[in-house]
């Protein structure tokens, strides 16, 4: 009882919001970022078993300005943070980031002065993969989630919407201040 009557059998019809959500999550261009073991199972998504290129990443990028997926495996120094900031600031708008292995999410068992505590204290993060080192199939995993968070990815005025929505909500989760009585 729609438009849908009118129109002849092969007409899609479909916003340009999922549009553009569907061919951003088909095309991506990852950047891989190996510092260390996960970075082994990083190159094993690439080989004919597992098979990254049927998700839409064909081609892995060696520069930043032609990737918009940034995949940070293993523990990051204090001396390779500023290296990976450049790199994802290098990177065109939109991009993401997958924090790959328990190192890059938060230090894993190297809690000591000279590794960042967690890849999102340098860059934000959007998947955070655990496992030490993460299997193949587990990236994959997170590829495939990720796509859907970019499949349903806001444009324009609604994404300002939604990340002004999601900061009212984080507002209301932070603890009140320390209320203190002025006449003591």
């Amino acid at each position: 009882m729609g438009i849908e009557e009118h129109l002849p059998g092969d007409f899609l019809l479909t916003t340009v919001e999922k549009a553009a959500g569907l061919a951003r999550a088909s095309s991506m261009w990852p950047m891989t970022f190996g510092l260390a073991c996960c970075g082994m199972e990083l190159m094993a998504v690439g080989d004919p078993r597992h098979d990254f290129s049927r998700f839409g990443m064909e081609r892995a990028s060696a520069t930043p300005r032609q990737a918009d997926l940034m995949v940070v495996a293993g523990r990051v120094s204090q001396k390779m943070a500023p290296v990976l900031r450049r790199l994802y600031d290098q990177m065109a708008a939109p991009k993401w980031v997958i924090a790959m292995g328990v190192c890059a999410s938060s230090g894993g068992m190297f809690n000591n002065y000279a590794v960042v505590q967690g890849v999102d204290h340098v860059v934000p993060v959007d998947i955070y993969l655990p496992g030490c080192p993460p299997r193949p199939e587990m990236l994959l995993d997170a590829i495939v989630k990720l796509h859907d968070q970019v499949r349903n990815t806001k444009l324009g005025a609604h994404r300002r919407t939604e990340i002004a929505g999601r900061e009212r909500a984080r507002l209301k989760q932070l603890p009140l201040s320390d209320t203190r009585s002025t006449t003591e």
